[in-house]
């Protein structure tokens, strides 16, 4: 059996940890209800840009435009959004497990598919074993503006249109409630599936309708990704927070079950005093 010290010191130190992860979780929470407000205030901007390139693209006969249009995949680009560290229960490995899963299905060789790392979690997790990342970006802030990634959101577009691959699947975790998170695959690009589920409208266009596409199809493909990096942030901190508090509901139990034992070894180490003690008595008498 351990010496109370030993138990006592064990106890301390849980106790210090249940603290952190407590701090962690009520940060994470904290950081949950904007993220979670982020999220859902820019979806009505993308169902009305969805909207309108929809209605555009679909309502011109005359309209042909090179993302629109499927063509050969020779190579497919894989966008994955991950966080910047762990501590989020399973949100990190979900997604790379998907991803992982479905290019070994898809792939033979490395040649044939490109990634984009969003998140340093999925960036070392692809260097790791040699895939074929092309793109990264890594230290996003936790609400993070559109300022933040237009850069790699214009560049991912941009090597769509170059050919360097002939369509683009984006994976993230979607957030449904602070306890359920799931892995989406959403293809991007090319985008075929615009009148799926969007009601056509009537528009005048000025100066044309292949003139106000070629503006709008790459911004509407810009802030599909932007969507799902903010869904992606609310998922993350939800993730954290419900990992964090089992966290701190474990370390309590460990307290509890350690405090038993110590008050046991307390129990024992009186009782073989007092033992010793009327053995000595009896000893003189």
């Amino acid at each position: 059996m351990a010496s109370l010290r030993e138990i006592q010191s064990r106890i301390n130190s849980t106790k210090k940890t249940s603290q952190i992860t407590k701090a962690m979780q009520m940060v994470s929470a904290a950081k949950l209800n904007r993220a979670e407000t982020n999220a859902k205030s820019f979806v009505p901007y993308m169902e009305k840009i969805q909207e309108v390139v929809t209605s555009i693209a679909l309502g011109s006969k005359d309209v042909n435009h090179p993302m629109l249009v499927s063509r050969p995949v020779k190579r497919t680009g894989y966008l994955v959004i991950t966080a910047d560290r762990g501590l989020a229960g399973p949100y990190n490995s979900s997604i790379l497990r998907a991803v992982y899963t479905k290019i070994r299905e898809r792939h033979q060789s490395d040649d044939e598919y490109a990634i984009i790392a969003i998140g340093r979690m999925g960036r070392d997790f692809f260097l790791k074993r040699n895939m074929n990342v092309v793109l990264e970006i890594n230290g996003l802030p936790d609400q993070p503006l559109f300022a933040d990634i237009m850069e790699i959101t214009s560049k991912t577009v941009g090597m769509f249109s170059d050919g360097t691959f002939d369509e683009l699947y984006m994976y993230y975790n979607h957030f449904v409630s602070a306890m359920t998170q799931e892995v989406t695959e959403k293809k991007v690009l090319p985008l075929t599936d615009l009148g799926s589920t969007t009601k056509l409208m009537s528009y005048e266009y000025e100066p044309s309708a292949e003139a106000i596409l070629e503006v709008l199809l790459p911004q509407y493909a810009e802030s599909l990704i932007y969507g799902a990096l903010l869904d992606g942030k609310a998922s993350e901190h939800a993730a954290r927070m419900t990992a964090m508090k089992s966290a701190t509901d474990n370390a309590g139990e460990l307290i509890d079950s350690l405090k038993l034992s110590f008050n046991r070894a307390r129990q024992a180490m009186i009782t073989q005093e007092i033992t010793e003690i009327v053995g000595g008595v009896a000893a003189l008498e």
